[in-house]
């Protein structure tokens, strides 16, 4: 008698299935051409991809602020905003933003506001480059973050205005992003917290 072999997929057994996260690729115009596996994208010559950056307020209008883990491939224990990742292939940017505010801070999002569609960098850090197009979305958020530590280090709330001052030192310690995110913020950020 032969043995049997059970093809039912792990997921549909119940059992976990490690899948590896994939990152869209984009063309000198921002438009979709590809994926690749976001662990062997960002190089010293990281292809154009898309990203996201959100900044979140609570009622008293603090921003959070939070430092990447040591664990990070990208700048490890670099402050910066609330939260960034990369949407998966098909994923609505917006609702990319929700999955990994959930992820990594344990927040849901309300009042998501696109600020910035067309933000777009480059930056290295120690052999390993950026190069995205990452809108940048401002969002509420009505609860304490519950950070997963293998994404975020630490967490502080500040007052937009400190953060501000923080990104013009020319001695600053948040992410190159943020500090070149933060000079197209400020009407929009203004507009928002009136709101």
């Amino acid at each position: 008698m032969s043995a049997v072999q059970d093809v039912t997929p792990p997921s549909v057994r119940g059992e976990a299935v490690a899948t590896e996260e994939l990152v869209v690729l984009l063309d000198r115009d921002g438009g979709p051409c590809g994926t690749a596996r976001k662990s062997e994208v960002h190089q010293a010559r990281t292809p154009y991809h898309l990203a996201f950056s959100c900044y979140v307020f609570d009622a008293e209008d603090r921003l959070l602020v939070t430092r990447r883990s040591a664990a990070k491939r990208t700048w490890p224990r670099v402050w910066t905003n609330s939260c960034c990742g990369h949407p998966a292939p098909g994923e609505a940017v917006p609702d990319a933003v929700h999955r990994r505010l959930g992820a990594e801070l344990g927040l849901t999002a309300r009042d998501l506001v696109l600020a910035l569609p067309d933000f777009s960098y480059r930056a290295s850090l120690d052999g390993v480059e950026e190069h995205e197009l990452c809108p940048v979305f401002l969002a509420r958020v009505d609860a304490e973050p519950a950070p997963d530590p293998d994404e975020v280090g630490e967490v502080a709330w500040t007052p937009w205005p400190e953060f501000v001052r923080r990104a013009r030192r020319w001695d600053s310690d948040l992410s190159p992003w943020a500090r070149l995110q933060v000079e197209l913020l400020g009407p929009h950020v203004r507009r928002y917290l009136a709101g």
